[in-house]
């Protein structure tokens, strides 16, 4: 992997570029994000695959697919997320195993040599950050999201496209990074040592346990100690992300330390990524997702419960 200088305006960010499968210098992709316009001129670039990952809650009847059939960004693949997550466990949106994740984006065309760009239609982040944070975790740094996503590129008149596309398989080499995902044990651990701040994406009516959980079975409430920062709160009016100076002092407002551990939760694992991105862009260096989230922590009968604002530890 060869690592270019660090853009000013975004602590962290870096320009990376790898050699591809074939030997040749593949495209130099900004992460974690890349602007609408950023896109419009690599487009077509051969070693470029764009993804779309809108998903919707089940409960408001959209279909993603259905969406993307419409009109997506020419050449753009859809990644259900459902699909590629682990169908057997007991919890929504849970990271496979390396090899079924591997062989799943290898058959959407998806491969290590290339740089991936991915997008959803929410204009706040809503589902993207999960296909991006699922990439990273299983060992591709080259994918960043696009700001804006859909609703900005279709705003400044863009091309849409509604043709289908079926890419070539691609190999994958997957190497799961276990840094940056948390699972029950770990997270119960943490209450008592407090050795990660635990960061909770989803609304403040969910968070305090004001207003119903959207999955029967599960409590409100959140985990002890955790801070509450909306997904949705982190982007302007056009759905980009905020700056990085807003973004810290948005964190620093939650009671966030960004040069501590940190671990994002939210209902599912969805949301939780879109705070994951806003904390990488901010400028923090260690943070992790809990894959299970507040569905896999909420559902157990003795796993400690906080209601309310965020108490000030």
């Amino acid at each position: 992997m060869k690592t270019g200088p660090a853009d000013p305006a975004i602590p962290g960010l870096v320009r990376v570029a790898q050699a591809s499968l074939n030997g040749r210098m593949s495209l130099d992709l900004p992460t974690p994000i890349v602007s609408t316009d950023w896109l419009a001129a690599h487009l077509g670039d051969p070693s470029l695959r764009v993804v779309d990952a809108t998903w919707h809650m089940p409960v408001t009847g959209r279909k993603a697919r259905d969406e993307y059939t419409a009109g997506h960004i020419p050449g753009a693949v859809f990644a259900d997320i459902d699909a590629l997550s682990d169908e057997t466990a007991p919890y929504p949106h849970t990271l496979p195993a390396p090899a079924v994740f591997a062989d799943r984006v290898g058959a959407l065309g998806l491969g290590s040599d290339h740089a991936i760009v991915v997008y959803d239609s929410s204009a706040q982040n809503f589902s993207a950050p999960r296909v991006w944070y699922m990439l990273r975790t299983m060992g591709h740094a080259r994918v960043a999201i696009l700001d804006g996503g859909l609703a900005k590129w279709t705003a400044e008149g863009r091309a849409i496209s509604s043709e289908p596309v079926s890419l070539p398989r691609a190999t994958f080499a997957p190497a799961l990074n276990d840094a940056q995902w948390r699972d029950l044990p770990a997270m119960q651990a943490n209450v008592a040592s407090h050795a990660e701040q635990v960061v909770d994406a989803r609304s403040p009516g969910r968070f305090q346990a004001t207003e119903p959980e959207p999955r029967a079975g599960v409590r409100g409430g959140h985990i002890p100690g955790a801070r509450n920062v909306h997904y949705a709160t982190l982007v302007n009016a056009d759905g980009t992300l905020k700056s990085p100076d807003v973004l810290r002092a948005q964190f620093a407002a939650a009671g966030l330390d960004l040069a501590s551990p940190i671990v994002a939760s939210c209902g599912s694992g969805i949301t939780a990524c879109a705070v994951t991105l806003g904390l990488s862009v901010a400028g923090a260096q260690q943070v992790a997702v809990y894959d299970g989230s507040w569905t896999e922590w909420g559902s157990q009968p003795d796993t400690p419960v906080e209601t309310g604002p965020a108490e000030v530890r």
